[in-house]
């Protein structure tokens, strides 16, 4: 049984690359409540996990540029435009998680793995886990 939290936490996943793409009618925050809807359309998410999934990524959309930079910083040797765009929604959820959650950073960052085994390639779940590593370390949350 996949917890609620995990839930929410791969909707959003799903809702930012939605913005993404343009597939939620616009970035930067303006197709959110499309991406959304599609989204719970897609999956069947309860309106619990939607709403959840939501809120997150309205507030990752607010500080992207902020989250972006850090993780340009983090991931030694690559341009954030060169990672993968399911990689870049899993790092920007998950250092938005440290940032802001009280969860513990090995919960985030172990949930962050969870989505990058379940939705990106095969090499993925290393290089996050190293960047969100020296993020979590940066922050002073390790």
């Amino acid at each position: 049984m996949i917890r609620e939290e995990t839930r929410a936490r791969a909707r959003a996943i799903q809702m930012l690359y939605a913005c993404e793409s343009g597939a939620g009618g616009g970035q930067e925050g303006g197709g959110l409540p499309e991406a959304a809807a599609k989204v719970a359309d897609l999956t069947g998410a309860s309106p619990e996990v939607t709403r959840k999934a939501e809120a997150v990524v309205q507030g990752i959309l607010e500080e992207q540029a902020e989250l972006d930079r850090e993780i340009a910083e983090a991931a030694e040797h690559w341009r954030l435009e060169r990672v993968g765009a399911v990689e870049r929604c899993i790092l920007r959820l998950a250092v938005y998680e440290l940032r802001h959650e009280s969860a513990p950073p090995r919960v985030i960052i172990d949930e962050a793995l969870w989505l990058a085994h379940r939705f990106a390639g095969p090499r993925s779940p290393a290089f996050i886990n190293g960047v969100l590593d020296r993020i979590a370390r940066a922050l002073g949350r390790l």
